[in-house]
């Protein structure tokens, strides 16, 4: 069992930056691969960022590529989605997830969720 705890959320100005975390508990972060989903109202959640256990590879949406940037700290049991250039379409409640598979740019591929953190950005 995981548990998934984000933080990190808040309100922004167009084009400005924030860091969202995650903290998981339990010893056995380092063999889950983790990511990041949003949901924007009305909407259905969709995937933002990928990083594999020893991160060595990352994925992510065309929509924030070269904007956000995922990273981890096994040591910690934290996963990070810093996020810069924001922009109002960026509004969302944040979601970390942890995979136990292979496949972790869907959904379907996820164990664990954590209950999300809103990101609201102001034009």
């Amino acid at each position: 069992q995981v548990q998934l705890v984000e933080s990190g959320g808040g309100l922004v100005q167009a084009g400005g930056s924030l860091r969202l975390s995650c903290a998981a508990s339990g010893r056995t972060f380092s063999s889950y691969a983790m990511g990041w989903f949003r949901q924007a109202p009305g909407k259905e959640r969709e995937f933002v960022a990928a990083i594999r256990r020893n991160a060595d590879t990352t994925y992510y949406a065309d929509s924030v590529k070269g904007r956000f940037t995922i990273s981890r700290d096994n040591a910690k049991n934290t996963v990070y989605l810093q996020m810069n250039s924001l922009k109002p379409e960026d509004t969302a409640v944040y979601y970390c997830a942890a995979s136990a598979g292979w496949e972790i740019r869907s959904l379907i591929g996820y164990n664990y969720w954590g209950r999300g953190t809103q990101v609201t950005v102001s034009s």
